[in-house]
């Protein structure tokens, strides 16, 4: 088992890069499927938690 001081908000931010990335992935594989819609609902969440960072961090 992890440390209980472990929160979600502290393991997204340790992996953001890497959510990011695969909230990606996933909307160039529905882009495929083409399910555009579905696609941006995913880059809709990963800008939401890029913008968020960015707030967070003071850029």
């Amino acid at each position: 088992m992890g440390d209980d001081r472990e929160t979600v908000a502290a393991i997204a931010q340790l992996y953001l890069g890497n959510i990011l990335y695969a909230l990606e992935l996933a909307a160039l594989g529905l882009e495929q499927q083409n399910k555009t819609v579905d696609a941006a609902f995913y880059r809709g969440i990963a800008r939401k938690l890029a913008d968020a960072r960015g707030r967070e961090k003071g850029l």
